[in-house]
């Protein structure tokens, strides 16, 4: 998958409407011109694979970490200690953000998904017209560019609500400064691109990387699929439906028997599944990651697992920064005593070891699960992809979504109990059954809920918990593990400022609404 991205320069010339705008030169090919054979839809769909998978929201550099992390530090949940030099982090936890102050931030993200999705649409309008190509291979392509162009929509609708829905291509100005679409209307488009790859596609049914190569897998769809309709059955949509199709879709992943928790080996402290997450690049666990290769694009995220104020011997980095720190309101969700998962050296660590050996305490939690000892006491150049989704999610999905459509029933509990057994090393997984089996539906949700923050702690998922849920995880330091939630609107986050109706959404960069006097910024800003 990796050599992949060498192909994009062969397709950029097609990548932005502005790119339209301007006299080709006499060397360039048309679009019309470039999608008349299989090797072009082969090329255009290749060229997805880089920025649609979310290396536009992932890639990380400079001081304010990567976009995808600003939802998390607008929940206060972690800290970046380049904050300082970098107002993002600044802006997001004091709740200051607005159109002109995050024009870079909301403004590079937008353009940036619009732009994958104007190559998906350019792909889906014309490949079906290509002759001599195989309908398997057809069809699997399409599946592709629909599931790219659903996952880029799916990113726009959580962080700006309602966003222009383009389905054809941008050539020119024509179409290009549209009005924004109901968010409903843009999660039901998300919905039926899923569902066409699902059903049409012939995508593979493998686990990531295993002998795919890194493309998009019949799983990745369905988990998909399964999160799209769980995020809009929440606020602020409302859509009860989304829960009964986010268990079907949870359910089909499940009953497939591709995927599978990593497992601890023999020691649980030393070979912990969270050991092996953190040093094996595909896993029967693994369902989509976002890929890097120090030869093409190069990871930064070890750097951001060791504090800048402190420097290991032999450590290759020029400057290292803890840029997603867990503050204390997030450690304590973990009980000490209970959960394997806030040990030193699991999801996170308090000490690393140097280049000789020797232990260096670091005085904070850094996110572990991103250290990797090559790039940090190597050559600098992180290579290990960065999981976005796991089987892990997909229980936690199912045993929510099964839960509020059919009640706390046995394969509810078994799901939550599935994950909570690993985490919870030193406790008899009939115990925590017989813990769960009895709650009401809410109570049953909200141990869900706690759960989806302790093990997705470092996939970037609580700002869209907060936005669906719109409750907020109060902790307490004398009582570590005890979560309790409150209505986030006029909750503190932390830093000592209040959230109202409007943080839950991004604004709409500056730049774009100077550009586009067909849209309308979100309310409050």
């Amino acid at each position: 998958m990796k050599k992949l991205i060498i192909l994009i320069a062969a397709f950029v010339v097609f990548t932005a409407c502005e790119d339209f705008l301007t006299e080709s030169p006499k060397t360039q090919i048309s679009v019309d011109q470039f999608f008349d054979k299989p090797d072009d839809a082969r090329s255009a769909v290749n060229a997805l694979y880089r920025d649609g998978s979310g290396a536009n929201s992932y890639d990380s550099g400079g001081f304010r970490g990567s976009n995808v992390m600003v939802g998390v530090f607008m929940s206060g949940l972690f800290d970046n200690e380049a904050k300082g030099e970098r107002i993002e982090g600044q802006l997001a936890h004091s709740l200051q953000q607005d159109p002109v102050n995050f024009n870079d931030y909301a403004g590079g993200w937008w353009n940036a998904m619009y732009r994958v999705i104007n190559r998906a649409n350019l792909a889906i309008d014309r490949i079906p017209g290509i002759e001599g190509m195989n309908e398997n291979e057809r069809n699997r392509m399409l599946a592709e560019a629909r599931y790219f162009r659903a996952h880029n929509y799916f990113n726009l609708v959580k962080f700006f609500g309602d966003v222009p829905l383009m389905l054809v291509p941008v050539e020119g100005l024509d179409g290009a400064f549209v009005e924004r679409d109901a968010s409903a209307a843009v999660y039901n488009q998300i919905i039926e691109d899923l569902e066409w790859a699902r059903d049409n596609g012939n995508l593979p049914n493998v686990p990531f990387g295993s002998g795919n190569n890194g493309r998009v897998t019949h799983g990745a769809v369905l988990t998909t699929l399964a999160d799209v309709n769980l995020q809009r059955a929440g606020h602020p949509l409302l859509q009860d439906a989304g829960f009964a199709q986010a268990a079907t879709a949870a359910r089909a992943v499940i009953n497939s028997g591709v995927y599978s928790l990593i497992q601890h080996g023999s020691d649980p402290m030393t070979d912990s599944a969270f050991n092996r997450m953190r040093t094996s690049q595909e896993t029967p666990e693994y369902i989509w990651s976002v890929e890097y290769d120090g030869d093409i694009a190069v990871s930064e995220y070890p750097r951001i697992t060791v504090p800048g104020a402190i420097r290991p011997d032999g450590i290759s980095y020029g400057r290292t920064l803890n840029m997603y720190r867990p503050i204390s309101t997030m450690v304590n969700m973990y009980n000490p005593e209970l959960d394997l998962r806030i040990q030193n050296r699991q999801l996170f660590a308090t000490s690393i070891n140097d280049i000789n050996g020797n232990e260096v305490q670091l005085g904070e939690y850094v996110p572990y699960l991103w250290f990797e000892e090559g790039a940090v006491f190597g050559n600098a150049r992180g290579t290990r992809n960065l999981n976005h989704v796991r089987f892990s999610e997909v229980l936690l999905i199912a045993a929510e979504a099964i839960a509020r459509s059919e009640g706390v029933i046995p394969e509810a509990v078994g799901y939550l109990a599935d994950v909570r057994d690993r985490a919870y090393w030193t406790i008899d997984r009939a115990d925590i059954v017989a813990s769960l089996s009895g709650l009401s539906v809410d109570a049953f949700v909200e141990e869900v809920w706690k759960e989806r923050y302790k093990e997705l702690a470092l996939d970037f998922k609580a700002w869209h918990d907060i936005q669906r849920t719109r409750k907020y995880p109060v902790t307490n330091s004398e009582n570590p593990g005890t979560v309790n939630f409150v209505n986030v609107i006029g909750a503190d986050n932390n830093w000592g400022v209040q959230f109202s109706e409007r943080d839950l959404l991004y604004p709409i960069a500056d730049a774009e609404m100077q550009r586009n006097e067909n849209l309308t910024q979100n309310p409050g800003y």
